[in-house]
């Protein structure tokens, strides 16, 4: 069986700097320059959350040539005028197509991705929509010994709780299991009138932050 550890949370935005602006007024910090995803045309700032474990901001790069395939975390889908929001989170294990083929809910095709000189493989649903709204996660195996936030600026801050809300929660669960996630991560029916959305608790220097409220 796979073993699987939360590994970052995916952070949306229209723009960058939009994404970048939303999490210093949210957090009271700056996440730090990330890179180019050529094959996808989007780029990404990061912010570390602890040993392991980080934020992306990610965005259509204005730059970029068209993407080869629908891009990843619902991007080609933001409504206009959206906000940056919480939208998704990415889960590590050490058998991504063991941990693929274990999930009862379709998690897309595996497939090879870099960045600089980052190389991971990551599922990709080809329609590059979130998968039950983004509670359900990708899968990610990096494909060197390191983690990407062993050269991450720590700037206090780090995960205290993460939480999803979907009316399919049990489902969501199970698979949690099936893919061989060892973190805790509670799983609850919507409030009424509530849209599926994660809910992430952050301390930072300034305090205690919650992210994804809004759904």
């Amino acid at each position: 069986m796979p073993v699987s550890h939360a590994d970052h949370l995916v952070i949306t935005a229209a723009t960058l700097a939009e994404g970048i602006a939303y999490i210093g007024q949210t957090l009271g910090v700056s996440p730090q320059a990330g890179g180019e995803h050529v094959r996808l045309g989007t780029h990404n700032a990061l912010l570390k959350l602890g040993r392991g474990f980080y934020l992306e901001v990610i965005a259509i790069n204005p730059a970029a040539p068209p993407a080869e395939r629908a891009r990843w975390f619902g991007l080609d889908h933001l409504p206009t005028g959206s906000k940056p929001r919480l939208a998704s989170w990415v889960v590590r294990t050490d058998d991504i197509d063991a941990a693929a083929a274990a999930s009862d809910i379709p998690l897309g095709p595996v497939e090879d991705m870099s960045r600089g000189a980052l190389q991971w493989r990551i599922t990709i649903p080809l329609d590059g929509k979130l998968v039950m709204n983004g509670v359900m996660p990708s899968l990610i195996q990096w494909s060197t010994s390191s983690h990407p936030t062993d050269n991450m600026q720590d700037l206090g801050c780090s995960l205290v709780k993460l939480e999803g809300f979907h009316p399919e929660a049990e489902v969501i669960t199970k698979n949690l299991n099936l893919i061989g996630l060892q973190s805790q991560i509670a799983m609850h029916q919507p409030a009424a009138g509530q849209t599926s959305h994660l809910l992430a608790l952050i301390q930072t220097p300034t305090g205690m932050h919650p992210l994804g409220l809004s759904g």
